[in-house]
C-alpha cells in the first residue's frame, strides 16, 4: 500500500531539492530579466521580471511549507503539522495571483493606454534564452520527481500533478510550466514590437502572461483549499488499504473506511472491522490497539490509525 518509510523520506528530500533548484533558477532569472526590462523598456520583459520575482518569493514560502510540515507530532498536535504545507502553499499561490498576474496585466493595460517605444532588443533575446534554459533545468527536476511518483501511482504526469498530496512539487511544476510558456509569449511580443515598431503586441504579451499566471494561481489555490478542507484518499489508495487490512489474520471483514490527507504523503485512517472469532472484551481492545500500531508502523502513508468494531448487520465493503 502506498510507499515504504524510506520512500516517504526520499520523496520529502526530493521535494526540498526541487524547491531549492527552482529558487536558485528563479532568483538568477529575475535579476537578469529586471536588467533587461530597464535596458529595453519592453512591457513583456517587465511582466516577465515581475513573474520571476513573484516565483522567487513563492519558492521561499514553499521552503517554509516543506520545513514546517515535517515537524514531529506533539501532545497538542498528535496528528502532526502536515497541513501547514497547504497553508504556506496557499500563500504562495495568492502571491502568484496578486503580484505575478496582477502586476503583469496592470502594466500591459498601462502600456496600451500610454505606449512607450522599446530598444536594445538583442539584450531581451539573450536574457529570454538564458531564462528559458534555467527554467527548463528547474522544470526538469520537478518533472522527474512527478514522473517517478506518477509511475508508482499508475497515473500520467499531468494527472498526478493535480492529485498529488505534495503541494510544493505541484507548485514548482505548475510555475515552471507557466514560466516556459510565458517566455515564449514574451519572445513573440518583443519580436512583434521590433518588427512592427508598435508597442501594442508587447503590451498584449504582458497581459497574456498575466492571464496565464492568474489561471495557474487559481488552480493552485483550489487544490490547496481542497486539502485544507479535507481531501479523501483516492479510490486506488482506499482499495489498497482495504486489501492491506484484510491481509491481517485477525480481521475478517472491513465495513467502514475513511482516509483523509493530513499533509504530503500522510493520511489519517479510520476503519470499522469485524475480527475473526468471538473475542472477549479485554482481548478485543488489546487486539485493536495492536493492529492500529502495526498498520501505522508498516504503512508509510498512514500517520494515525483508529479501528472500531463492526456490528454483525453492517455490509462488507468488499461485497
Amino acid at each position: 500500500m502506498a510507499t515504504s518509510p524510506t520512500t516517504r523520506a526520499e520523496s520529502g528530500g526530493e521535494s526540498t531539492l526541487t524547491v531549492v533548484v527552482a529558487f536558485a533558477a528563479n532568483a538568477l532569472i529575475a535579476l537578469a530579466k529586471s536588467v533587461a526590462a530597464v535596458l529595453t523598456g519592453s512591457a513583456s520583459m517587465v511582466a516577465e521580471a515581475t513573474h520571476s520575482w513573484a516565483d522567487t518569493g513563492n519558492e521561499i514560502l514553499l521552503l517554509v511549507a516543506d520545513r514546517r510540515a515535517r515537524k514531529s507530532p506533539d501532545r497538542a498536535h498528535p496528528l502532526g503539522f502536515g497541513r501547514e504545507a497547504y497553508i504556506w502553499s496557499l500563500f504562495a499561490a495568492l502571491g502568484l495571483f496578486a503580484v505575478g498576474a496582477g502586476v503583469s496585466v496592470t502594466h500591459g493595460i498601462q502600456e496600451l493606454a500610454h505606449p512607450q517605444p522599446a530598444s536594445d532588443f538583442g539584450v531581451a533575446y539573450v536574457v529570454l534564452a538564458i531564462a528559458f534554459v534555467l527554467e527548463a533545468i528547474s522544470f526538469r527536476q520537478a518533472f522527474k520527481q512527478l514522473r517517478g511518483e506518477a509511475s508508482a501511482a499508475h497515473r500520467d504526469v499531468l494527472e498526478h500533478a493535480l492529485l498529488t498530496s505534495d503541494p510544493t512539487v505541484r507548485a514548482v511544476f505548475a510555475e515552471d510550466a507557466a514560466a516556459l510558456i510565458g517566455l515564449v509569449i514574451a519572445f513573440a511580443g518583443v519580436l512583434a514590437h521590433q518588427l512592427t515598431g508598435s508597442p501594442v503586441p508587447d503590451a498584449i504579451g504582458s497581459i497574456a502572461v498575466g492571464i496565464l499566471l492568474g489561471v495557474i494561481a487559481l488552480v493552485l489555490l483550489d487544490r490547496n483549499r481542497r486539502f485544507l478542507v479535507g481531501e479523501p484518499g483516492t479510490p486506488e489508495l482506499q482499495s489498497q488499504t482495504i486489501a492491506k487490512l484484510l491481509s491481517y489474520d485477525e480481521i475478517e471483514r472491513v465495513t467502514y473506511l475513511r482516509m483523509e490527507f493530513l499533509g504530503p504523503h500522510q493520511v489519517y485512517l479510520v476503519a470499522s472491522v469485524d475480527l475473526v472469532g468471538d473475542y472477549a472484551e479485554s482481548r478485543t481492545a488489546h487486539t485493536l490497539r495492536a493492529l492500529e500500531d502495526r498498520i501505522t508502523g508498516e504503512t508509510a502513508a498512514v500517520r494515525k490509525t483508529v479501528l472500531t468494531l463492526s456490528t454483525a448487520d453492517e455490509p462488507s465493503l468488499t461485497n
